[in-house]
């Protein structure tokens, strides 16, 4: 059988288990026969997406043979601005989303194939990062070289910071000096005044996880400021003012949520405003987890609005990342959250023309689109969608992957049945 076959075979399986997990709604509870299966299916078609996802970006880094191979498809016109910092994007976003099941070391219910696929991810990964440092490698990255790599430095510093042992730690001395040095480069990119701060702080967090001089106001200021945004009811505005779009999700309540992860914790002379910062950062990302679980449709569709909906699942970073930290809301179960993101993948991922011939993510939301992708986007933009697949962090026998399957918020309610009503959580 093919690897196209077997990956529709297995979507297929996939997808009546959602459907009957959805009818299993609409009956009475002593009418319903859950599969217990079904959550470990679950687990093996995140792993399905995740290879399909990030084979052709690992392998031509293992290589050495990114910047060759991967296709810059961008808007008109944007083609050779945007193959300056595509392939950091590429690097940078996939990694963000699969660090923590990088870092994550084997246990009981992993299968031999999912042990194997992980080392050999990490091998390519540590091998395509020292890659991406050194500047005798055809695929050095420029970082510096446009305003775009100050963005996709961070994800890369996300990356490494949610993986610490089995990638920042694994690189060489000479290639942590270099990655030190890239990082003060994007000093020289100032920042507009919008998420794009956050960029900043994280790329200062990781200079100072690495013992190096580190600006403690670039920190300072990105989160002083991102706290005067906030608007009430888990949301913050993407600079003073609120947009309808998913940044919230992308970039400003991930990217809080690991300042508050790494800066308080590591400065004995820490900021008292940095640590009163915590609780309310975290309360925040917990109302908008619950948010974004009740914007997915019963279909695992959700409203195609705002900018940069070409970045497709990773639209839900936030809800992906809450349940890996186990901050879900109450009311939402680690079951529900892995139905809801697992139908939204489907849902994102695997439509015709979402991949090229080649393998490569192709402009779009559902298949191919490229009238949806806005002037910054690219293909290497188009790999934030690693983001779903945070949760892969969990080992097999968390209850986000073992309890049986379990209808999210709208398919209760579409369905027929009673729910509490949703209140604003402002401050």
């Amino acid at each position: 059988m093919s690897t196209s076959q077997s990956l529709t075979q297995n979507r297929r399986s996939f997808l009546l288990g959602t459907l009957a997990t959805g009818a299993a709604a609409t009956l009475p509870t002593e009418a319903r026969a859950i599969d217990t299966r079904a959550a470990e299916k679950n687990r093996t078609y995140w792993l399905q997406q995740l290879e399909r996802v990030s084979d052709p970006v690992l392998n031509a880094l293992k290589r050495g043979t990114l910047r060759r191979n991967m296709p810059v498809e961008a808007a008109p016109g944007q083609t050779e601005a945007r193959a300056v910092g595509t392939h950091l994007e590429a690097l940078g976003r996939l990694l963000s989303g699969i660090a923590p099941w990088l870092e994550l070391e084997p246990s009981t219910g992993e299968t031999p194939k999912e042990t194997a696929l992980r080392e050999r991810y990490r091998d390519h990964t540590v091998a395509g990062i020292t890659s991406a440092l050194n500047p005798d490698s055809p695929d050095y990255m420029h970082f510096g070289e446009s305003s775009q790599t100050l963005v996709d430095s961070s994800f890369l510093a996300l990356a490494l910071l949610r993986a610490p042992k089995q990638l920042l730690q694994k690189l060489d001395a000479t290639t942590q000096q270099r990655l030190a040095a890239a990082l003060v480069t994007q000093r020289q990119v100032q920042p507009p005044f919008n998420n794009w701060l956050l960029f900043a702080a994280l790329n200062e967090a990781l200079l100072m996880t690495l013992h190096q001089p580190w600006d403690r106001m670039r920190v300072d200021y990105a989160l002083r400021e991102l706290q005067s945004w906030y608007l009430g009811d888990g949301t913050y505005g993407d600079g003073p003012r609120f947009h309808w779009d998913f940044y919230n999700s992308f970039v400003i309540q991930p990217y809080l949520l690991q300042l508050m992860d790494t800066v308080p914790h590591q400065e004995p002379d820490e900021s008292p405003a940095w640590s009163a910062m915590r609780k309310p950062i975290h309360e925040h990302a917990q109302r908008y987890a619950a948010i974004q679980e009740r914007l997915i449709a019963p279909d695992g569709s959700y409203p195609a609005i705002g900018r940069s909906i070409t970045y497709r699942c990773g639209a839900f970073h936030l809800l992906a990342d809450a349940a890996r930290r186990n901050i879900l809301p109450e009311g939402l179960t680690p079951p529900q959250a892995r139905c809801a993101i697992s139908a939204v993948i489907d849902r994102t991922l695997s439509p015709a023309g979402t991949f090229s011939p080649d393998g490569w993510l192709q402009i779009g939301l559902a298949g191919h689109q490229p009238g949806l992708g806005e002037t910054y986007i690219s293909t290497g933009s188009l790999y934030l969608c690693s983001a779903a697949f945070l949760p892969l962090g969990l080992p097999p026998a968390d209850p986000f992957w073992s309890a049986p399957p379990a209808p999210w918020t709208s398919q209760i309610i579409w369905s027929g049945k009673n729910l509490p009503a949703d209140h604003a959580h402002d401050d």
